[in-house]
């Protein structure tokens, strides 16, 4: 079975998940040839170890905290916070609450 995603004129609901974060599942919104949208649910505790995206990325916190280590230096992000990294930028991601975020992967001009 294909995995959906949204299509173009779609609306897609990126609200925080609140009592859902618990069993919510990492999720891709939007994959096109250009661009991938992924909203990552990440328990508190998690971490995923330095790795290189593919493309430009923006991070955005929708819920919870977490630290993002990247271009020497560690933050902290929560609730509205958005960070850019360039391609090819190793990066590591530690959760310390319970949390949510949209990744945006550009990979293509």
């Amino acid at each position: 079975m294909a995995v959906s995603h949204a299509q173009p004129g779609e609306v897609i609901d990126v609200r925080p998940l609140g009592a859902g974060l618990a069993t919510a599942k990492t999720s891709t919104l939007l994959k096109t040839e250009k661009v991938e949208v992924i909203r990552l649910v990440m328990a508190a505790g998690k971490v995923l170890a330095a790795h290189k995206a593919r493309g430009e990325i923006t991070v955005h916190c929708l819920e919870g905290k977490l630290t993002f280590t990247a271009l020497g230096q560690t933050h902290e992000l929560t609730a509205g916070q958005l960070l850019y990294l360039p391609a090819g930028e190793p990066h590591s991601v530690q959760c310390l609450e319970d949390a949510s975020f949209l990744l945006t992967i550009l990979l293509g001009t």
